[in-house]
């Protein structure tokens, strides 16, 4: 297509932004670091669907609320079939059109930029480097792959780029979306108690995802299927150039119906092997990387001195986001425990802090060690019910042989609701619901930010 196609084409979705309503949607809350680094540009990545474009439009709004005018915050999106081709050289023409229309804008007032998936386009990392240098801008964008961005603000921005991961609603979040009362205070009645838990098990069965929130069930596990056909197809098979299709759909089902699980790439390709299914173990090292870029697995590694143990031990993966879980469990009998270690674990992943797995020299396992930004740690086992006396000795015991080696860490078990805490606790232990730690823990979360 030729330049001046372009041109329309980006003049007419420039003007239809400076226009048009925006979309609000539910607040979104991200903790840990800054939105807003000086001096950089803001990438937000994500799994398609998480509510990254929504956020682009939230942070416009939040910049009009601060006394920027409305031709101050353009807002593009270059996932449009009338821009195949266009390339990083192009974008001149945007910046062209804008400044030709608000001459007055230009070195003047800062225009906050909101660029969504703009990783489409090759060499887009050298415009926006341009525009920092010459402009008086702060630049949002947004994309579907951790590793294209990641590597591309690495190197062609050269640190001018800030990262920030956005994931599918968190507790709090889902709460905020269905409007029910998020908890002031440690302090519940029965009956706040009860709505809250309520809550959490449908958050549990339906996740995360804001345009799957309310929908019938088949209708909600359709919608999650087409989330990750477009997954693969277009930010795995398309962008990586995948063409061992077949092998790629087996190891998506194998990771998405074994949620918490561990996996193993000799045992993997060895049962594809079984199957008649040709397939390398390099192949299926690089198709679960492929996975994790577009955000769709998530992957924990064993704790580990040594580089050795860390890659012979089996790494444990989990879903984006626990709504995935029933869709493709073929047993129909979705494992509660399995799913509320995936609502932890992206807890965890959410607040930035680093996550690995233990095993113990006795193959006891717990399910988290944390290390918080501050470098407190933790170690954390998740179990749905804790109740029963075989159940509480069993996780309290593997939490105090963990402990054995790692003394400076914390010790905390998390259930399901308050039915399932142990009868007995050792004083140095804290057992309590997950959403009651879910909900607090981000009351301690460094700067946490609502939009």
């Amino acid at each position: 297509m030729p330049n001046s196609s372009f041109k329309g084409v980006l003049t007419e979705k420039l003007a239809d932004s400076l226009q048009g309503p925006l979309t609000a949607g539910t607040p979104r809350t991200l903790p840990g670091s800054p939105l807003v680094f000086p001096g950089k540009a803001t990438a937000i990545l994500g799994m398609r669907r998480a509510g990254k474009t929504t956020l682009l439009h939230q942070i416009r709004q939040k910049g009009l609320e601060q006394g920027l005018e409305r031709e101050q915050v353009p807002f593009v999106n270059f996932e449009d079939e009338r821009l195949a081709g266009i390339e990083g050289t192009d974008l001149h023409l945007l910046l062209e059109e804008y400044y030709r229309r608000f001459p007055s804008w230009r070195g003047q007032e800062k225009v906050l930029w909101c660029l969504d998936e703009i990783q489409v386009v090759p060499g887009w990392e050298q415009f926006l480097r341009r525009m920092l240098d010459s402009e008086n801008v702060q630049i949002y964008v947004s994309g579907s792959s951790a590793a294209l961005l990641s590597q591309e603000l690495a190197t062609a921005m050269r640190g001018r780029a800030w990262k920030v991961v956005l994931h599918p609603f968190s507790f709090q979040e889902y709460l905020r979306h269905h409007r029910h009362a998020e908890p002031a205070g440690a302090f519940l009645t029965a009956v706040q108690r009860t709505g809250l838990e309520r809550a959490f098990l449908d958050y549990l069965s339906s996740g995360g995802f804001p345009e799957a929130q309310g929908l019938a069930k088949g209708t909600r596990f359709q919608l999650l299927q087409d989330y990750v056909d477009v997954a693969i197809l277009r930010d795995v098979v398309d962008r990586h150039r995948v063409s061992n299709v077949v092998g790629l759909r087996w190891l998506v089902r194998h990771l998405l119906s074994n949620a918490a699980g561990s996996f193993s790439v000799e045992k993997f390709y060895a049962a594809l092997k079984s199957q008649g299914i040709s397939i390398s173990k390099d192949t299926v090292h690089q198709l679960l990387s492929h996975l994790e870029d577009c955000f769709l697995i998530r992957t924990v590694w064993v704790e580990a001195q040594s580089e050795r143990r860390r890659m012979v031990n089996p790494r444990k993966c989990y879903p984006i986001d626990p709504g995935l879980i029933p869709v493709f469990d073929r047993s129909g009998r979705a494992n509660l425990g399995h799913v509320l270690e995936t609502a932890v674990f992206l807890e965890l992943e959410r607040r930035g802090w680093e996550v690995t797995y233990v095993r113990t020299p006795t193959g006891t396992e717990i399910d988290f060690l944390t290390r918080q930004p501050g470098g407190s740690r933790e170690l954390i086992q998740v179990c749905a019910d804790a109740s029963a006396l075989e159940t509480q000795n069993r996780e309290l015991r593997a939490l105090e042989e963990a402990s054995n080696l790692y003394p400076d860490a914390g010790k905390r078990l998390l259930v399901l609701t308050r039915d399932g805490l142990p009868s007995h606790l050792p004083p140095d232990v804290v057992a309590q619901p997950a959403y009651e730690w879910m909900l607090e823990n981000l009351q301690t979360t460094a700067s946490p930010r609502t939009l």
